[in-house]
C-alpha cells in the first residue's frame, strides 16, 4: 500500500468530502467507549480519540496536500508541522483513509502509559483478529516489541497510523516503543504525525535518513485560489482583487481566512472590509493569544513581541532590542518548532512574522509605555545605522524621537535612501517632529519627506519637503548649498514616484547643476554620488520611455560613478538593467557577466530588490534563449515576473516567451502573447526599436504558423518596412514561401558598415539567411564563406539559436561545412547535433516502419558525428564516452541500419531523413 486506497482519491478528485468513524467496533460506536483490561491501561478509552472528528462546514478540500498525504505516506513518516490555526487536523480528516488506516488524537498529560493503550486500540482497528498479531496493552518491553515487529512486517499492506497534535507528549521515552517498531517492521507501518512545537520524535534522525516527508506552514498556507473557493463555499461575493487581498492580509493563515469568511457574509461592503483585516480583529486577536501566544514561554514570547518594531529581524537585531545574546537560537526555535516566523535563506538569515500575528504584536507594541516604546526604536536605529541599512535607521530614528541621528543619516547616507521601486508599502508613519525643530533645523523636515517617500507616500513626503524648503530660506550659505541639494534629490524622487519623466529629467539636470562644494567625508557625499542617483534616474525614464540605447549610456555612466562611491543599492539597481541592455543588443558575454554580479551581491540590504533582480534574470533568460538552453531560459524567465509590469521590461520578456512558447510548438500562444505586448506599447514613441523587434517576432511566428500571406502582409504594411529587422523577418517570410529570389531582394546588406550597429541577434540572422539563400543558388563556396563569418560573429558571445532554429537548409549547410574546413570545428560539430530537423520530414511512422527497431537518442547522436571525419577514439572524446562504448553504440547503428560501414550508414540515415 503506498497511500490511501484508489477509492478514496476518486472521491476526493469529485470534491466530496464523507466523514469516517473508521475501522472500529460496533459497540464502541454505539457507546463512545472502548475497554481495555489491565492495570493502569483498563480504564475507559474514548472512541471520539481513536476517529478523526467531522471537519469544520463547509470544508474546502485541497487535493494538492492530499496528493502531499498520498505520496508522503509512501514512506515511514510524514510530518505536519505548523502553529494553531494552520489546518493540521482538518487536512488529516479529510484525508483519512477508511481502510489499513487507525487514529489517535493526543491530549495533554497523556503519559506512555495512556498513550500506548490507545496506540494498542487504534492498531487493532487495522487488525483482523486471524492475523493474530499480538498488539499489547501496556508499554511493551523489548521482547513484545520484536514480537509485534516481526508480525507487522509479515503483513502484506502497510498499517497507516495517524497521532493528531503529538507535541503534546512531552516525555521522548513515551515514543521509544513507536520508534522501534518504525524501524524493525520493514515498511509496513507508516506514521503521519501533527504537531505545533516541542516534537519528541528524533526528526533529524529520519530527515538525515530520508525517511520524512514535511509538510510545514508554506505549505499548508491556502493560495489565492483556495481563499476564492473558502469564500464561495461561505457565500461571500468578492473581487478578484480582493480576494488577493485578503489573501495577503491573511498570510495565507487557514483560522484567520476562515474567520474572514464567516465575518465577510454581513459586510454591506466587503471590499472595504478586507483592506481593514488583520491579526487584531477580535476574533483573530482572541485565537491568537488563547491558541498561539499562550502556549510559548515567556522568554520565547518577550523575543516576538519586541521584534515585532521591525517588519524582518535577524538575531544581532534581536539582540541589540532585547539585551539578550542567544537570539540566533531564539529566533531558530520560533521558525524550527513553533513555525511562528519564516525565514529566508540569506546567511546570516531574516525572519518575519506572518502578517496576522505581525498585526496583533504591532497592537500589543502600541500598548507599551512611551518610554519603554521609544527605547526599542532607539536600539532599532542605532543597530540599523551600524549595520548599512540607512533606511530602516532613518524610521526609527524618527519613530524614536532622536532627531539629530535622523538629520545625520539623511546627510551621509541620502543616495541609499532612494527608492527605486515601488514594492514597500508604506508603513505607519513615525510621530512628525514639532515645527519649531523643522525650524531650528530644516533639514529634519528632509528626513520626513525622505522617510515618507521611501514608504511609499508621496504626499505625505510633498508636505514635508514644502514645509522643509520654507524654513530653509534663513539657512547660510554653506547650509543652503547643502540643503539645496538634497531636496532637489527629493524632488528628483517624488517625480519618478508620480511616473513624470519630464519631470525626472528636469529634476535630474537641477542635482547636477546643484552639486555641492566638496565637503569632508561622511559629511555630504561628493560628485560621484550625484551623477550615479542623476544617471540613474535618467537611466529609468528612458528605459520606462523605451529609448534603449539612451538607458544603455545612462546606467553605463551611473554605474561607474556608484562604484566610485561604494553605493552597493544604485549598483544593483543598474547593474541589473544594463545586464538586460546588454542582453537585449546581443552582447551576451557582458550581459551574463553583470546579471550574475548583480545576483552575488549582498542581499537586499534592507531595500526590495526582487524588481531588480528580476531584471537580472531577464537578462540570464535572454542570454540563454540566445545560446539554446530553453530549460535555463524558461527557469530565467519565472524569476522575471516581478520586473514585468512595466510596459517596456514587459514585452522584452514577452519577446523571449514568444519564442519559447514558438520552439515548444504553442504558436497561437506565442502570437497571443506579442500582441498583447506590442499593444502595452502603445503611447511610447520612443520605443520604436522594440516595436519593430515584437512586430518581426509576430510575423516569424505566423509564418510558422503556416499564414505566410498575413506575415508578409504585415511587414509590408508597416510604417518601418525597409529596417533591418523587418527587412529580415520579411526575406525569412519569402524563403519560407519557396521565393529565395524574393527573399535575396529582401535581405539587407549584413555585411555594410552600417550593419556595424545594428543588434547582433539580427546581423546574425541576416547572415544565416544569407549562407541559406547562397547554398540554394547553387553558390557553396560562397555558401560556406558566408557561414563562416556569421559563426565569426557567434562565437565570441556563444549564440547557438541562429544555427539550431533557423531555417532547415541550415543544418545540411552546417554538417558540409564540417567536411569543407571550419575554424570552428568543435562548435560547429556541435550545432549539427542540435540543429533542428528539415520541414520535409518523412512521418515517424514510416521511418518506424523502415527500420525493423529505432535508433536510440545516444545512437542518433553518434550518427550525426558519423558523417564527420572524426574516429571512434575522437568521437569519444566529444561526447566524454569510453571508446568501448561508441564502439557498441556505432555496432547497433550498423545492425539497425543494415549497414557494414560508416559510409553506408549515413547515406541510409539520410534516405531515412534521419540526418
Amino acid at each position: 500500500m503506498n497511500g490511501p486506497a484508489p477509492g478514496n482519491r476518486r472521491a476526493r478528485d469529485l470534491g466530496t468530502h464523507r466523514w469516517r468513524a473508521g475501522r472500529m467496533p460496533e459497540h464502541v460506536r454505539d457507546t463512545g467507549v472502548v475497554a481495555v483490561a489491565g492495570g493502569s491501561a483498563g480504564a475507559p478509552l474514548l472512541a471520539s480519540r481513536l476517529c478523526p472528528a467531522p471537519p469544520p462546514e463547509p470544508l474546502v478540500l485541497r487535493p494538492r496536500l492530499l496528493r502531499v498525504l498520498d505520496e508522503g505516506t509512501a514512506g515511514p513518516v510524514t510530518l505536519l508541522r505548523a502553529p494553531a490555526g494552520w489546518g493540521k487536523t482538518t487536512l488529516l480528516a479529510s484525508w483519512f483513509p477508511d481502510a489499513d488506516a487507525a487514529w489517535v488524537s493526543v491530549e495533554v498529560d497523556d503519559d506512555g502509559d495512556r498513550l500506548w493503550s490507545y496506540l494498542a486500540a487504534a492498531l487493532r482497528t487495522t487488525v483482523d483478529p486471524a492475523d493474530d498479531v499480538p498488539v499489547p496493552d501496556r508499554p511493551p518491553g523489548p521482547d513484545q516489541l520484536e514480537v509485534l515487529a516481526a508480525a507487522l512486517a509479515a503483513r502484506e499492506r502497510p498499517v497507516l497510523l495517524v497521532l493528531d497534535d503529538l507535541h503534546r507528549i512531552t516525555d521522548p521515552a513515551a515514543l521509544t516503543g513507536l520508534e522501534f517498531l518504525l524501524r524493525h517492521a520493514d515498511q509496513r507501518l507508516r506514521l503521519v504525525v501533527s504537531a505545533r512545537a516541542g516534537l519528541p520524535l528524533a526528526v533529524h534522525r529520519l530527515r538525515l535518513a530520508g525517511e520524512l516527508t514535511e509538510v510545514g506552514p508554506d505549505e499548508l498556507a491556502f493560495s489565492a485560489d483556495e481563499v476564492a473557493d473558502l469564500l464561495t463555499a461561505h457565500g461571500v461575493a468578492l473581487p478578484v482583487a480582493g480576494v488577493r487581498r485578503l489573501w495577503e492580509r491573511a498570510g495565507g493563515w487557514p483560522a484567520a481566512l476562515r474567520f474572514a469568511a464567516l465575518a465577510l457574509r454581513g459586510q454591506p461592503d466587503p471590499a472595504r472590509w478586507v483592506e481593514q483585516f488583520g491579526g487584531d480583529q477580535p476574533d483573530v486577536a482572541g485565537y491568537l493569544r488563547e491558541e498561539v501566544l499562550a502556549g510559548l514561554d515567556p522568554d520565547a514570547r518577550d523575543v516576538l513581541r519586541r521584534s515585532a518594531v521591525a517588519d524582518v529581524v535577524c538575531a544581532g537585531l534581536v539582540d541589540a532590542l532585547t539585551g539578550r545574546t542567544d537570539a540566533e537560537q531564539a529566533l531558530a526555535g520560533l521558525a524550527d518548532d513553533g513555525g511562528l516566523l519564516r525565514r529566508d535563506d540569506s546567511r546570516p538569515p531574516w525572519y518575519r512574522c506572518p502578517p496576522p500575528l505581525a498585526d496583533l504584536l504591532h497592537a500589543e507594541l502600541g500598548r507599551l509605555p512611551a518610554d519603554e516604546l521609544r527605547d526599542l526604536h532607539l536600539r532599532a536605529a542605532g543597530w540599523y545605522a551600524d549595520n548599512g541599512r540607512p533606511g530602516e535607521g532613518l524610521r526609527h530614528a524618527l519613530a524614536g524621537g532622536d532627531h539629530e541621528r535622523a538629520v545625520a543619516i539623511l546627510v551621509s547616507r541620502w543616495p541609499e535612501l532612494v527608492p527605486y521601486d515601488r514594492e514597500t508599502p508604506a508603513g505607519r508613519a513615525p510621530v512628525p517632529p514639532p515645527p519649531e525643530a523643522v525650524r531650528r533645523d530644516p533639514e529634519l523636515g528632509l528626513a520626513c519627506a525622505a522617510e515618507r517617500a521611501r514608504a511609499g507616500d508621496p504626499t505625505a513626503a510633498a508636505e514635508h519637503l514644502r514645509g522643509a524648503v520654507e524654513a530653509a530660506r534663513a539657512l547660510p550659505t554653506p547650509r543652503r548649498d547643502r540643503f539645496r541639494q538634497l531636496a532637489t534629490a527629493l524632488e528628483l524622487t517624488l517625480a519618478r514616484l508620480a511616473g513624470d519623466p519630464e519631470a525626472v529629467r528636469a529634476a535630474a539636470a537641477r542635482l547636477l547643476a546643484a552639486q555641492a562644494p566638496a565637503e569632508p567625508p561622511g559629511v555630504v557625499a561628493g560628485h560621484a554620488d550625484v551623477r550615479a542617483v542623476a544617471g540613474t534616474a535618467l537611466g529609468l525614464a528612458d528605459l520606462a520611455d523605451g529609448d534603449l540605447h539612451a538607458a544603455g549610456l545612462a546606467f553605463a555612466g551611473s554605474l561607474s560613478a556608484a562604484r566610485t562611491a561604494g553605493r552597493p543599492r544604485t549598483e544593483l539597481v543598474c547593474a541589473s538593467r544594463a545586464a538586460l541592455l546588454h542582453a537585449v543588443r546581443g552582447e551576451l558575454r557582458a550581459a551574463d557577466a553583470l546579471a550574475r554580479e548583480a545576483l552575488a551581491m549582498p542581499p537586499c540590504q534592507g531595500w526590495s530588490c526582487r524588481a531588480d533582480c528580476a531584471h537580472a534574470y531577464l537578462a540570464l533568460a535572454l542570454v540563454a534563449l540566445h545560446r539554446d538552453q530553453p530549460g535555463e531560459a524558461e527557469a530565467n524567465l519565472v524569476l522575471a515576473a516581478p520586473a514585468t509590469g512595466e510596459p517596456v521590461v514587459g514585452a522584452v520578456a514577452a519577446w523571449c516567451r514568444a519564442y519559447l512558447l514558438r520552439d515548444a510548438g504553442d504558436l497561437p500562444e506565442g502570437h497571443r502573447v506579442l500582441a498583447q505586448a506590442r499593444e502595452r506599447l502603445t503611447g511610447l514613441p520612443r520605443a520604436g526599436e522594440l516595436a519593430l523587434w515584437l512586430l518581426a517576432a509576430e510575423a516569424d511566428v505566423r509564418g510558422t504558423r503556416g499564414d505566410l500571406s498575413a506575415a508578409r502582409d504585415l511587414l509590408v504594411r508597416a510604417p518601418d518596412a525597409a529596417t533591418p529587422p523587418l527587412a529580415v523577418a520579411l526575406a525569412r517570410v519569402e524563403l519560407r514561401a519557396g521565393d529565395p529570389r524574393a527573399a535575396g531582394y529582401a535581405l539587407p546588406d549584413w555585411e555594410s558598415p552600417e550593419a556595424a550597429d545594428w543588434a547582433l541577434p539580427v546581423r546574425l540572422d541576416a547572415a544565416v539567411l544569407d549562407a541559406v539563400l547562397a547554398r540554394h543558388a547553387g553558390d557553396e563556396r560562397r555558401a560556406g564563406r558566408v557561414l563562416e563569418r556569421a559563426l565569426d560573429l557567434a562565437a565570441p558571445e556563444g549564440f547557438r539559436r541562429p544555427f539550431t532554429r533557423a531555417e532547415p537548409g541550415i543544418r545540411d549547410l552546417l554538417a558540409a561545412h564540417l567536411d569543407t574546413g571550419t575554424a570552428h570545428w568543435p562548435t560547429v560539430s556541435d550545432l549539427v547535433r542540435g540543429a533542428g530537423p528539415p520541414a520535409e520530414r518523412v512521418p515517424a511512422e514510416r521511418v518506424t516502419a523502415a527500420l525493423d527497431e529505432p535508433l536510440t537518442e545516444r545512437e542518433l547522436t553518434i550518427l550525426r558525428y558519423l558523417q564527420s571525419i572524426l574516429s571512434n577514439v575522437e568521437i569519444a572524446a566529444e561526447l566524454s564516452l569510453s571508446v568501448n562504448t561508441v564502439k557498441t553504440h556505432v555496432r547497433n547503428i550498423y545492425r539497425k541500419l543494415d549497414a557494414t560501414r560508416r559510409r553506408e550508414a549515413v547515406r541510409r540515415a539520410r534516405d531515412l531523413h534521419l540526418l
